[in-house]
């Protein structure tokens, strides 16, 4: 891309050339790609609403559990053991949990009685001991109950245990009743109040409908908007046993998701709600299974100051809120329709896949064997023809050169070269198919131009028989018409080159040449249609004649611009040109690549 020049080129426009290929099975393939990118283009845009802008949902929560429970508890009067039943409300069972979340009591364990004294801790691998030097005073056990007095003391019968000081007697580490004391819990109800609000749409709505009836229970399929939950039906949708998880507790989320269309014309916004467990099930592999904690009720007895531990499990609900809120927006529809032209692109991609892959010759050759394939193979390499240009980079070390004997062009590099250009192999280049295009349009008609003095009209066919060599023929010439080359010897190799492989007749000999490259005629032709007012004067006619004879060879046998201006002219070619059209001097600089 050139670089800006002018104030001109700021308002210049370019655009890609297109190759339109007439094929029914690549036409087939891209109006199958298209249909299938615009229907899903069509599909995404009206299903996922994406011509809408969007923004996440602000929501608060708050909660209402109602529902009573008959507890019997186990307690000692006397010495003795009786059941007395007691009844739970919400004040008993609930408590207040910071963020969206709310706590149902459903188990617990009591160790009543405690007061502030000295008494032995219980019993495991760290506090057990058989004499005071087992304790050690002062040490405060991060799983203890109370900091150590450096006593061992009797716990029960022949345990014994470090003394501590702490709320006494100890709390004893006992499992939680089965079943749960509170498993009507699963009968209770909680009123969930949702209210949401998007603000870039100033659009504010909550989850109560006006004409709710307050005695719905919610049901997925019957009342589905109702936001009344019986804690037992949460646990049936998420296939877990109520039962089960009030022993030791759990938690439980509750989602609440709220997909907005604002539009007028389709306005909907109602949450969808489901749940979901999110605590570890497999509780009997886990090492703290369930959810529970502890708190104290404080009291006095005979001015001293008691209280009840009592350690808690229950079932934590966490409410989820999330959703979107979404309202039509041109600009994010123009976004979307531009982000999505470039699927389009995909059939292109894939029929230029196609056509790189099956144009190969290895691919012909010998992956696919068979006819069919083969012809398919021949067609995509045309496509491949007519749609791809190879260039190679323009080096100033690059050079190709042609010999007549060969029907390809070797390319070589200037920095390997170590001997004559004559023996270098090089790297094969397929030899490109000559365009007669423009050269038809000239009016030229060669076979009506006078014959060159001294030479045949009739066209002479090269052979294998070539000219006697004499003596003045250097040894890498294969035609006898190749003259040493007058540079110095460290660039002398590039002039080394001769229009043959093999031994045979010169090229210099042929028809083609003398009337394509020697023809006086047809060079002032070529130099006055290249430029109208060129003025061939007398004294330099010879050496503008000589350099477009060298263009003319060049063009001949490479075709390809960018091959002929790095090509290498024969020494046999440069000499029979050289002396077609004399420099008056007779000194001749030599090679001089364009670059």
């Amino acid at each position: 891309m050139s670089a800006c020049c002018s104030w001109k080129d700021v308002f210049q426009y370019k655009t890609n050339r297109v190759t339109q290929i007439y094929s029914m099975s690549y036409g087939t393939i891209k109006w199958i790609f298209h249909v299938l990118v615009f229907s899903y283009i069509s599909f995404a845009l009206v299903f996922d609403k994406l011509y809408q802008q969007k923004e996440p949902v602000i929501s608060s929560v708050h909660t209402k559990v109602k529902g009573i429970a008959e507890v019997k508890e186990e307690i000692m009067e006397n010495g003795v053991k009786k059941v007395v039943p007691s009844i739970f409300d919400s004040a008993d069972y609930t408590f207040p949990l910071q963020g969206n979340s709310f706590f149902v009591m459903t188990n617990f364990l009591k160790t009543e009685g405690q007061e502030r004294g000295l008494c032995p801790e219980y019993p495991t691998r760290a506090t057990r001991c058989s004499s005071d030097k087992g304790c050690k005073k002062g040490r405060m056990d991060p799983q203890g109950k109370g900091v150590q007095t450096g006593r061992c003391v009797v716990y029960k019968g022949d345990v014994k245990t470090c003394e501590v000081s702490a709320w006494c007697p100890i709390e004893e580490a006992e499992d939680a009743p089965r079943p749960a004391l509170l498993n009507s819990a699963e009968n209770f109800t909680v009123l969930i109040k949702n209210n949401v609000h998007f603000p870039g749409h100033n659009y504010t709505t909550r989850n109560i409908l006006q004409d709710l009836n307050i005695t719905c229970t919610f049901h997925k399929t019957k009342n589905p908007q109702c936001p009344i939950f019986q804690l037992g039906n949460i646990f049936q949708d998420t296939g877990d046993n109520f039962s089960d998880v009030a022993i030791q507790g759990g938690i439980m989320g509750i989602e609440i998701y709220w997909d907005c269309n604002l539009d007028t014309w389709f306005h909907h916004c109602r949450p969808k709600y489901s749940f979901r467990r999110l605590d570890d099930k497999t509780t009997n592999e886990s090492l703290y299974p369930g959810y529970n904690f502890r708190y104290a009720k404080y009291y006095k007895e005979n001015s001293v100051e008691k209280r009840t531990l009592i350690k808690v499990f229950g079932i934590r609900f966490d409410i989820l809120v999330f959703g979107t809120g979404g309202k039509f927006d041109i600009i994010q529809l123009v976004v979307y329709i531009g982000s999505t032209l470039s699927y389009f692109g995909l059939a292109s991609l894939f029929i230029d896949f196609l056509i790189d892959t099956y144009s190969s010759k290895c691919c012909r050759s010998q992956i696919y064997p068979c006819c069919k394939c083969c012809e398919c193979c021949a067609v995509n390499e045309y496509y491949y023809e007519k749609k791809c240009e190879s260039i190679v980079e323009p080096k100033p070390v690059l050079k190709y050169v042609s010999f007549v004997d060969e029907s390809y062009i070797r390319m070589v590099d200037e920095q390997l070269l170590g001997r004559s250009l004559q023996y270098i192999i090089g790297e094969e280049v397929p030899r490109p198919l000559m365009d007669f295009t423009e050269l038809s349009r000239l009016p030229l008609s060669l076979h009506n131009l006078p014959p060159i003095p001294g030479q045949q009209e009739d066209i002479q066919l090269l052979n294998e028989q070539g000219t006697p060599r004499s003596g003045n023929v250097p040894d890498w010439c294969q035609c006898g018409n190749c003259l040493p080359s007058q540079l110095p010897e460290s660039h002398r190799c590039l002039e080394e080159l001769c229009c043959r492989k093999k031994a045979g007749a010169c090229i210099t000999t042929s028809e083609p040449f003398k009337k394509l490259v020697l023809s006086r005629q047809v060079l002032k032709f070529l130099l006055l249609y290249q430029e109208p007012l060129l003025v061939l004067d007398a004294d330099s006619t010879n050496s503008q004649l000589r350099h477009c004879a060298y263009r003319c060879y060049n063009t001949w046998r490479f075709s390809k611009q960018d091959l002929a201006d790095f090509a290498i002219l024969p020494s046999c070619c440069r000499w029979r040109i050289r002396r077609e059209f004399p420099k008056s001097e007779g000194q001749y600089s030599g090679f001089k690549h364009p670059y």
